[in-house]
């Protein structure tokens, strides 16, 4: 068994509802939502190998102090089945 079917699900279901969101919604609800929690090195691989996920997009930004950021949007791929 996979040791990340829990999250897996918990990205699936909360795409599922939303449509899509950036990696670090994601994250953020995932780690408000379990108490275990996971990290981005791990929610990373999940997206990016798990079928159900498809990079729809990047989203662009700047942080305080003058910092570039760019996180990845996420949403479900065309025909993906829980």
């Amino acid at each position: 068994m996979s040791k990340t079917k829990r999250l897996r699900g918990a990205v699936y279901e909360f795409l599922h509802e939303k449509g899509e969101a950036n990696t670090s919604e994601i994250f953020e609800h995932v780690n408000n939502r379990f108490r275990w929690g996971a990290t981005m090195n791990q929610l990373g691989n999940v997206l990016a190998r798990d079928s159900r996920f498809m990079k729809s997009g990047f989203d662009k930004g700047q942080v305080p102090g003058g910092f570039r950021i760019r996180v990845c949007i996420w949403s479900l791929s065309e025909g993906a089945a829980a």
